[in-house]
């Protein structure tokens, strides 16, 4: 039967997270999988950025409540001022320069190792057919398109409570793949300038009239539990607009980046979760591009 996985965990249908009557993912080779291909390729080209609405079905994002919910005591919380490429203040640029730029971040991120084998999340990430179905969507070859070699974020979820959000960044991996699982109240509005970078030039004055509030292409989005997002995370400057309401906002994050072996920063990832492991100082550095973090 397709989607489903055996080995150390129990036996998993994918057809238990995914809308597959919408979504084929398990059948590559058909016609509705293919025109599923064309209009995702079409919203990635326009603005790096596309949505599957309904992507998991009812049951999968209850099941994904309940998970973000047990795992929830585990989310490091943590409150700061960073800028958006999470590096550290340079007082030899002027004044106004980005990299000078510091916002309040507050919110918690559930780490990756949190996440067992039974994990409806990460049995997501690592199906047979999730991984290829983004690589085509991204057009990218098999030799530049991997998943995200993190012990602590490869597959994480967002946890955002009242008067937290997430201020405008870069992120250090090439593409993100989020799940929407469950909304605030009110806020949490997701918002991006499309493309503003690219691996060969950073692009500090467009993304100082975006800090600035004078960029007309910044684009929203109010994605809904079950939305999957496609995004081009490494070039376009993003952030998550303040919550308000008591229920939280819980988002899963999938990783895949272009060079085998990535890692993220030292600093950005004691920031994000209160620790780093030894492959963290290993592999700082190894980065397809010479941008900022």
């Amino acid at each position: 039967m397709a989607g489903k996985h055996t080995g150390g965990a129990p036996e998993f249908d994918l057809s238990d997270v995914v809308d597959l009557g919408r979504y084929p993912i398990d059948l590559p080779q058909s016609p509705a999988f293919e025109r599923l291909l064309a209009d995702l390729r079409r919203d990635l080209a326009e603005d790096g950025c596309a949505i599957l609405p309904g992507f998991a079905n009812a049951q999968g994002v209850a099941a994904l409540v309940k998970e973000a919910e047990q795992l929830s005591c585990f989310a490091h919380l943590s409150t700061s001022r960073t800028n958006a490429y999470f590096s550290k203040d340079d007082p030899s640029l002027p004044f106004e320069h980005p990299v000078r730029q510091f916002y309040d971040r507050s919110n918690g991120f559930i780490p990756a190792d949190r996440f067992g084998p039974n994990s409806p999340l990460r049995r997501l990430y690592e199906a047979a057919e999730f991984m290829p179905f983004i690589r085509a969507a991204l057009e990218e070859p098999e030799h530049r398109f991997f998943r995200y070699d993190d012990p602590l974020a490869d597959v994480i979820i967002n946890m955002v409570e009242e008067g937290e959000g997430f201020p405008w960044h870069f992120d250090t991996n090439t593409y993100t793949v989020t799940l929407a699982i469950q909304n605030p109240e009110e806020g949490g509005i997701f918002e991006y300038a499309p493309n503003l970078r690219s691996a060969r030039d950073e692009n500090f004055g467009g993304v100082a009239r975006v800090l600035a509030g004078q960029n007309p292409q910044v684009r929203s989005i109010d994605l809904q539990p079950g939305d999957l997002q496609i995004f081009r995370s490494r070039h376009s400057l993003h952030r998550v607009t303040a919550m308000r309401g008591a229920r939280r906002r819980y988002v899963g994050i999938f990783s895949f980046v272009e060079t085998k072996g990535m890692c993220g920063g030292v600093e950005r990832t004691r920031q994000l979760y209160g620790r780093v492991l030894p492959r963290h100082h290993q592999r700082a550095g190894l980065r397809g591009d010479g941008l900022k973090d």
